[in-house]
């Protein structure tokens, strides 16, 4: 078990072997939830808005039939745009 003190500005030290165990680093942002009287503690990644269409479930759902299309074999190429065009237009 690792144990830390809370400060008088209510700030307690990450035990290092916790710290390992999830790779948290300096700078790192923290989501802190409490479920069933429990405080849980996970590291977050945040995303620029920019990128966040990437993250949406159907974009999601489409990366991964594509993987398991590629893993399966399951891919064409074509000898130049007009040709992939041609192929989509049918």
């Amino acid at each position: 078990m690792s144990i830390s003190k809370v400060t008088r500005n209510y700030q307690a030290t990450i035990p290092s072997d916790i710290r390992e165990k999830l790779h948290i680093d300096v700078g790192m942002i923290l989501d802190f939830h409490v479920e069933k009287g429990v405080i849980i503690v996970k590291p977050k990644v945040l995303i620029d808005e920019e990128q966040s269409w990437f993250w949406t479930k159907e974009w999601q759902e489409g990366e991964k039939e594509a993987s398991e299309d590629l893993k399966k074999g399951k891919t064409e190429t074509f000898k130049s745009v007009n040709e992939m065009r041609k192929h989509f237009e049918k």
